[in-house]
């Protein structure tokens, strides 16, 4: 069984409901044609927060027995010279990031990717329109690009062995190297020089490592929702992976919540935001079956966005599984 379509009245239509229905008409034509997109698994195993976390030395979450922890690089503030926090990434534009990110890695399998000669033209790839002011896309990209390649990533998992806790770690900085160049006044003009990241070795490897593939003309359908985006990714990966075994799952609410949306204190305000955004994600993922349940979902073996057989020539050797 799969949740009921959203039944808003046409005329209603907001522009990013009809931008998913067009979306998923697109894609229900072409299914073949998909856009492909990558993400890392272990970013859709603990994902990043979906709203600020103020200025904390440092952010976690813990998934089972995955632990995900961010911390924010530091600067001095020029104009005081005393030091301040850049901050944790968040929302949607570090996760559009994370996703080109990755794609281009394990399409080029190098650490140093570029990314173009103009603001306006990296914009478009990740499915943003250049907009100025205090509040628009280009200031919030560039805020975001700052805190997602200098923050550390790191990841812990704890496992009880021959009665003792055993604990492996690895801590991973984004991109410790790079160049940008773009002129935000002037999003469309291409720089003199050109702008590129060089990511860490060990964020380079766990990210090509084991990567969910997806449809990047859903992600430009879903880029307003965290939470959608999230979703996507994970509902993804699951859908494979349930393929493969023959099975179905049921995942209570509050193990969505620990992976997913650990910023909601009320578990009824997650599973209130998490309804719409499965519509929406099975709108765009017809291959999606899943069903709504007391205290929780149940997830039945499903078609995934990229079918396997078309991911493998691209990855290493080891299944994305």
């Amino acid at each position: 069984m799969t949740p009921p379509p959203d039944e808003t009245p046409i005329g209603t239509l907001s522009p990013a409901l009809k931008r998913i229905l067009d979306a998923a008409a697109e894609i229900k034509a072409e299914p073949n044609a998909a856009e492909m997109a990558f993400m890392a698994r272990a970013l859709v195993q603990a994902t990043l927060p979906h709203s600020d976390p103020g200025e904390v030395p440092i952010w976690g979450r813990t998934n089972g027995r995955l632990t995900l922890t961010i911390k924010p690089d530091w600067e001095l503030d020029p104009k005081t010279n005393q030091p301040r926090s850049v901050g944790i990434p968040y929302g949607t534009i570090p996760r559009l990031l994370l996703f080109w990110i990755t794609t281009e890695a394990v399409k080029t399998k190098s650490r140093r990717l570029e990314l173009g000669n103009s603001l306006s033209a990296f914009m478009r790839e990740l499915g943003l329109q250049p907009t100025g002011g205090r509040w628009g896309s280009i200031p919030r990209l560039r805020e975001h690009m700052k805190r997602l390649f200098r923050a550390k990533i790191s990841f812990d998992v704890h496992q009880e062995t021959d009665g003792s806790m055993g604990q492996a770690w690895l801590d991973m900085q984004v991109a410790p190297k790079g160049e940008l160049w773009w002129s935000h006044h002037q999003p469309d003009q291409p720089s003199l020089w050109k702008s590129w990241i060089e990511l860490g070795d060990s964020f380079f490897e766990a990210i090509c490592a084991a990567p969910v593939p997806v449809d990047m003309r859903a992600l430009r359908a879903l880029k307003n929702s965290p939470m959608a985006l999230d979703l996507y990714a994970w509902l993804n990966y699951r859908s494979f992976t349930l393929e493969r075994q023959g099975r179905e799952q049921f995942v209570p609410w509050r193990g969505l919540a620990q992976q997913l949306g650990s910023d909601y204190s009320d578990i009824k305000d997650f599973r209130k935001n998490v309804k719409p955004a499965i519509r929406k994600i099975h709108t765009v993922m017809p291959g999606l079956n899943i069903e709504f349940a007391d205290g929780g979902l149940i997830l039945y073996p499903g078609k995934p966005a990229i079918t396997p057989k078309r991911v493998r020539p691209k990855l290493s050797p080891k299944d994305p599984a």
